[in-house]
């Protein structure tokens, strides 16, 4: 493993993430007005004045090193060698990956190393409220894993062959680390699929997985519909016409054709009610679309907590409002 002095890393962290993309993938940038960019993949991610924040995220960085760690989920001994030209797979002047965004098929994902266990992510998410025959169920089926060497949670996406092509990570040390991994086509997006007709639409993978949870205390049955994660949304513009369907629900609908009913279970901030006005916008005519925000708290996971809660007040058995559903 390489060494890396206090001054290289020094440099490294001088590096601001607009020099980075307008050096290696300028085809990433796009311009917002003023000083003010965005970059094509995530449109809530603004750079300016040297710095970077993603809004629908809510966490940002003063440098390239930070945008490659917390938003491409590389660890830092690889986004080093990236920043210092000493990876030899990346050659950012004829890698089309770095000047085509429309080369999904030369698209390599970075997963993450796995641990040998998941005590940590079992730990971590039962915590949260989800229930372990469905965290078991996710890591049985390749879907969910913990790292190396954070041991963080990864929520893996599939594409058509059965192939790894996207994974977010998050944190189970309570930190709010999260982010995609290097590589990640969000068309693939976490998700449980089945031949059900109704899509559930999430905003994060554990707000999936507390619905799922949902789904089982009150039927005992949590997977009889697919379930997509989107893995974030923003506050779009008012105006309808410039909006775009998220790129993961665009490709669900189009793959799983016996879909008929869309059910947003976006957040019950500006951001998901915006984000859920708007996606009904696009799907109208097409589907039947049910707006259903949890009934309590911000998300899912708050909806799920506040059930655990209310049911040790009462010392009974979970009431699921049907709510929920």
């Amino acid at each position: 493993m390489p060494y890396y002095t206090e001054e290289q890393i020094m440099k490294v962290r001088s590096i601001d993430l607009l020099t980075y993309l307008q050096t290696y993938e300028p085809t990433e940038l796009v311009h917002v007005r003023g000083n003010t960019y965005c970059t094509r993949e995530h449109d809530s991610l603004k750079i300016s004045n040297g710095k970077w924040m993603w809004w629908s995220r809510g966490f940002g960085g003063n440098s390239a090193l930070d945008y490659l760690i917390k938003v491409k989920g590389m660890p830092f001994m690889d986004a080093m060698k990236i920043l210092l030209n000493e990876d030899p797979m990346i050659n950012h002047s004829e890698d089309t990956r770095w000047n085509n965004p429309d080369s999904d098929k030369e698209r390599k994902l970075l997963l993450p190393e796995r641990s040998k266990t998941n005590i940590e992510v079992i730990k971590y998410l039962s915590g949260r409220g989800i229930d372990r025959d469905v965290i078991h169920s996710c890591i049985d089926e390749g879907l969910l894993y913990e790292s190396l060497p954070y041991h963080n949670c990864i929520f893996v996406g599939f594409n058509e062959s059965g192939n790894a092509a996207y994974a977010f990570y998050r944190a189970t040390t309570g930190e709010r680390l999260m982010g995609e991994a290097a590589g990640s086509d969000k068309r693939y997006s976490f998700r449980i699929d089945c031949a059900g007709s109704t899509l559930h639409v999430f905003e994060s993978a554990i707000d999936l997985l507390s619905y799922a949870t949902i789904m089982k205390m009150r039927t005992g049955e949590w997977r009889a519909e697919p379930m997509l994660s989107l893995g974030g949304v923003y506050a779009p513009s008012t105006n309808s016409k410039s909006s775009k369907l998220p790129i993961a629900l665009e490709n669900a609908t189009q793959k799983q054709t016996q879909i008929n009913t869309i059910a947003l279970h976006l957040d019950s901030d500006f951001a998901g009610r915006n984000a859920s006005e708007k996606i009904a916008l696009q799907l109208c005519g097409n589907y039947t679309v049910k707006n259903e925000p949890p009934s309590y708290g911000k998300d899912y996971n708050d909806n799920l907590m506040h059930i655990y809660q209310h049911s040790r007040s009462r010392k009974k058995k979970p009431y699921i409002r049907d709510d929920c559903r």
